[in-house]
């Protein structure tokens, strides 16, 4: 089985599109999806259509959980909470009835699908070091795992004999074989919004059968989106982070 994962959109839908006909020529059987369908982005109505039409495994992430009124964004900076308050006005009633439907951890197996953590998936923690990874994957009772939230690429291995050793492959780009390690804990990076200084899209593959991950990227029309977000009104600094992939 090819499992292709979409990490975090944004409202981004140049990118998206771009990451969807390299995922399809990839051959992917399975879709799944991190979170943060919306949020930055000048087109979350059109993101979030397109996940739905590939009947991705999705679940809620902290920028989705905001627009629903689910989440205090006093904790945001101000440029996400004022895309927020952008956003949110201009959700379809359906737009709202598929976020309202999302769960924080959704379970697949052989996958696990969760925004932040799994050790704290309501508080949206971020896996950024080995010491969020080893609490994550100590509540990991599937073989894969596949985050987003901090948008950057990074994969962390563990085998349950060595539940405190664990392997860490951070890269913009990378193919990693996971052959004799029990956990997979994968962070997919965004797609919409990258921050590791790369600008490409990023997404997600994992190949089951071999038993490869990739996280590979993908260049889209990233001025094109620039201009959607300054006629959209939105802040200047969404617009401006996108060529820098910060």
């Amino acid at each position: 089985m090819r499992i292709g994962i979409l990490g975090d959109i944004h409202g981004n839908v140049e990118a998206l599109r771009a990451v969807v006909a390299a995922m399809q020529k990839d051959g992917v059987d399975t879709w799944v999806q991190v979170g943060d369908i919306v949020g930055y982005g000048p087109e979350p109505s059109t993101c979030i259509d397109i996940v739905r039409e590939l009947g991705c495994v999705t679940c809620l992430g902290n920028h989705d959980a905001a627009v629903l009124g689910l989440l205090d964004t006093s904790y945001f900076n101000n440029f996400a909470r004022a895309a927020i308050h952008w956003t949110t006005p201009r959700m379809r009633p359906s737009d709202l009835q598929f976020l309202r439907s999302l769960q924080l951890v959704v379970k697949r197996p052989p996958f696990t699908v969760v925004h932040g953590s799994l050790h704290m998936p309501d508080q949206f923690g971020y896996v950024i070091t080995q010491v969020e990874a080893i609490d994550s994957l100590e509540q990991q009772d599937t073989r894969l795992c596949f985050v987003g939230h901090s948008h950057v690429p990074s994969i962390y291995l563990r085998r349950d004999s060595a539940p405190t050793e664990i392997r860490v492959d951070p890269s913009s780009e990378f193919e990693v074989s996971y052959q004799g390690y029990d956990r997979v804990l994968m962070n997919v990076g965004s797609v919409g919004q990258p921050r590791d200084e790369d600008p490409r899209a990023a997404y997600g593959l994992v190949d089951t059968d071999r038993e490869i991950a990739w996280v590979k990227r993908v260049h889209y029309d990233i001025a094109g989106v620039q201009r959607k977000i300054r006629e959209a009104g939105l802040p200047e600094v969404l617009a401006n982070r996108l060529a820098l992939g910060v």
